[in-house]
């Protein structure tokens, strides 16, 4: 299943306080593309994995979710990938 992550948070940054905000494509397979389909649009979660090309033919950037954890407004999950 691919989505997008949209990402809000606060960060410092020389002495400053920055507001980082981006959006990011993902990608998840078996039970965590079923937590992400029930999902709420909205929702808040706590997205782990690495970053990888989509595919061997698309050079890409995508995070390839490994395990999420769904903080609110969703189906209360936390579930990992097997394997």
């Amino acid at each position: 299943m691919e989505f997008k992550i949209r990402h809000e948070s606060e960060q410092s940054e020389a002495g400053g306080k920055r507001t980082v905000q981006a959006e990011l494509p993902g990608i998840a397979f078996e039970s965590l593309a079923r937590v992400i389909a029930a999902t709420q649009l909205g929702a808040r979660a706590r997205f782990e994995g690495f970053l990888g090309a989509k595919s061997k033919r698309s050079r890409k950037l995508v995070l390839h979710v490994t395990n999420i954890e769904i903080i609110e407004g969703g189906a209360n999950a936390s579930t990992q990938a097997e394997g």
